[in-house]
């Protein structure tokens, strides 16, 4: 049996606060002309939240705390690797690309909704992701 180290409640607090930085992110999206995925990538609360997530990682190693920070790194880049194979298949296609590009990016917004949600749900009853 493997034991888990408890994290400090100050980190606990900072992974409320990068749940919450996504979470704006995702606000921005639905409420701006901005897409949803074009604000969780591209704006200041995400882009903040994921240089944090990086910075702190050794802190919350060992803890159950860290699955969320790789929750919360893995959300981020697999969405950018989303984002990125559909502007590659508009450009290769040209035609109905686009068609397939947006359909793909509104999944990646939905993605990016229960991501954040159901992780913060997990931590709010302090519970580590399965990744």
């Amino acid at each position: 049996m493997t034991v888990i180290a408890q994290p400090r409640e100050s980190l606990i607090r900072l992974t409320h606060v990068i749940y919450g930085l996504h979470a704006v992110s995702l606000l921005i999206g639905i409420v701006t002309a901005v897409t949803i995925v074009g604000a969780f990538l591209f704006s200041w609360p995400s882009i903040i939240a994921v240089i944090v997530n990086y910075a702190k990682r050794s802190e919350v190693r060992g803890t159950w705390l860290e699955s969320h920070f790789r929750w919360q790194i893995r959300t981020f880049w697999f969405g950018a690797l989303w984002v990125g194979l559909s502007v590659l298949f508009v450009i290769a296609t040209l035609g109905i690309g686009i068609f397939i590009a947006w359909i793909t990016l509104g999944a990646v917004g939905l993605w990016f909704i229960y991501r954040i949600a159901r992780g913060w749900l997990r931590l709010m009853e302090h519970q580590a992701m399965y990744v």
